[in-house]
C-alpha cells in the first residue's frame, strides 16, 4: 500500500509538462535566444529609420506647403496684428 502512494506521488511530480526547453540541450537553447535578440534588434532599427523616414517626409510637405502658401494665407498666419499698421 505505502509502495504505491509513493509511486503516485513520484508520478504527480513527473507529470509536469514537458517543455521545449527541457528537450533541446543548453548550446542549442542559447543559440535561439541569441538569434531571438539579434532579430528584435533589427527590427527595432527599422522601426527607427521608418519613423525618421515618415519624419523627414512631414517636415519636406510642411515646407512645400509654406513654400505654395498664398499671400493672403501668410497674412492669416502671421501673429501680427496688421490692422494697426493700416
Amino acid at each position: 500500500m505505502k509502495k504505491k502512494k509513493q509511486t503516485r506521488q513520484q508520478v504527480k511530480k513527473e507529470d509536469k509538462p514537458v517543455t521545449l526547453g527541457d528537450r533541446l540541450n543548453n548550446d542549442l537553447m542559447s543559440q535561439l535566444k541569441a538569434k531571438q535578440k539579434e532579430l528584435k534588434e533589427v527590427e527595432e532599427k527599422q522601426k527607427q529609420e521608418q519613423k525618421e523616414l515618415e519624419a523627414k517626409k512631414r517636415r519636406e510637405e510642411q515646407r512645400q506647403r509654406e513654400k505654395n502658401m498664398s499671400f493672403e494665407e501668410l497674412l492669416e498666419k502671421s501673429d501680427m496684428n496688421w490692422e494697426k499698421y493700416k
